[in-house]
């Protein structure tokens, strides 16, 4: 490869200015060639100029070896082997200084204005070479050869070194410009599988936060109910045992509900498409981590993409807002004195909007079961234009260590997990305690 300037000393690897050993080799096989060219037409030249032979050959052989330093200095070439023209010495020399001097990255008029000198000098000098052997007798052809013979071999010396010289340049800088391109493409393709592994892993967080979610809304308040039943049924196993055949069977009931409410999450997750089928996020052979071949997109989100096709098929994705009544329900028969209100007229919204203010409202009442136990609470659903609005207040217990007494945990993630659905949706949830000692929580989730 031909190069010139900082760029090409940064990535030199033989020794000195050449690139690669082997490049070295043929520059010092090249040289010592014309050197021994240059020391044999040495002779004639010395005996033309009246000079000692000896003088002659050793300006032909230090002249001939200027070719070595043609990859540094192709100038520098070109010009020795115009100067030494008149000498007739030097023809090897002058054509692989052309070849390299077009080969490389040099302004055009450069290359040009020493091609033109190389020319020019050439014919000049057979010209007068062919007019003496003509004027000696040498040759005996008519005057037309003396121009004829001059335009040939000038031409023949310098345009096919020239030509080729450009066409191994041009091909080299494409070469170049192809894998410069190449380069950027591996880049972006890299950095775009990088992209999409940290896409793939916020959708696996988002995933495992919504099934948090899930999981904390059923879990919390069936147990919770369950834990509220079993607390009276105990108390009242022995005193009245209709109440305690009627609050085993509530806590039968909850469980199933659980149970079932469950199995439908957990079929979920598991309708994923096999691994085989899966496509995976390209990552190219070179330059990317192999590890992110490991990370299937389809199944990143597996469960929502199976409950959309669920909700497609017409099969319910979770709780909507006409199971309220049975929510509200299901507190009350714990013991809980709980007061509904409805305002507007009831209407079909969005399943996401249905079940965010269903489970609002599941865990608020859930809260109320843990930290206010037997409390008066308050749940009013408002249908408006634009938007649901909800709200669920409790006033404070009447016993304050029931809660404690009842063994029901608190993870501090439910408050948490209700103001994410509701913005999720664009909504504006609110909450904290009331004046007068209870707890307040409302929300309001637009329509579409």
């Amino acid at each position: 490869m031909t190069t010139t300037g900082e760029d090409h000393e940064a990535v030199l690897t033989g020794p000195w200015w050449w690139a690669r050993r082997r490049s070295a080799a043929l520059d010092g096989g090249l040289a010592l060639v014309s050197a021994l060219e240059c020391g044999a037409e040495g002779v004639p030249f010395a005996r033309d100029a009246g000079i000692p032979v000896s003088l002659g050959i050793v300006f032909g052989v230090v002249a001939g070896a200027v070719l070595l330093i043609r990859r540094r200095w192709p100038i520098a070439v070109v010009l020795v082997a115009i100067a030494i023209t008149p000498a007739q010495m030097g023809f090897l020399m002058g054509i692989v200084g052309l070849y390299t001097l077009a080969a490389c990255e040099l302004p055009r008029r450069v290359i040009a204005a020493l091609a033109g000198m190389s020319l020019v000098g050439t014919m000049i000098v057979t010209f007068v070479r062919v007019h003496q052997d003509m004027a000696r007798g040498d040759l005996t052809l008519g005057n037309w050869f003396v121009p004829f013979a001059a335009v040939t071999t000038s031409l023949g010396l310098t345009a096919p070194p020239l030509l080729l010289g450009l066409y191994v340049g041009a091909r080299r800088r494409l070469m170049e410009s192809l894998r410069e391109r190449a380069d950027s493409l591996e880049r972006e393709l890299q950095l775009l599988a990088e992209r999409a592994e940290e896409r793939a892993e916020w959708a696996r967080n988002e995933e495992r936060t919504r099934i948090a979610r899930e999981m904390h809304d059923v879990v919390a308040h069936r147990v919770s109910l369950m834990v509220v039943h079993a607390a009276a049924l105990q108390a009242v196993a022995r005193k009245d045992p209709e109440k305690a055949v009627k609050n085993a069977a509530l806590v039968g009931d909850m469980g199933r509900q659980a149970l079932t409410e469950l199995r439908e999450m957990l079929g979920v997750l598991r309708s994923t498409e096999p691994a085989k089928t899966r496509p995976r996020a390209y990552v190219p052979e070179q330059g990317a981590s192999r590890a992110a071949d490991d990370v299937p997109l389809a199944a990143v989100g597996a469960a929502a993409a199976a409950a959309a096709s669920r909700a497609a098929d017409g099969v319910p994705e979770g709780p909507c807002l006409s199971e309220l009544d049975e929510l509200v329900g299901q507190s009350a028969a714990a013991g809980m004195p709980v007061d509904l209100s409805v305002q507007g007229t009831a209407r079909s919204y969005a399943a996401e909007v249905e079940q965010t203010a269903y489970r609002v409202v599941q865990e608020a009442l859930t809260n109320v079961h843990k930290h206010a136990a037997g409390a008066q609470t308050y749940v009013r659903l408002a249908h408006r234009t634009a938007e649901i609005a909800m709200q669920v207040e409790n006033e404070p217990p009447p016993e304050p260590a029931s809660a404690s007494a009842a063994g029901l945990p608190s993870g501090g993630n439910g408050l948490l997990g209700m103001r994410e659905r509701v913005v999720a949706l664009g909504g504006v949830f609110v909450s904290g305690p009331t004046e007068a000692g209870g707890f307040r929580v409302s929300a309001v989730i637009p329509a579409s």
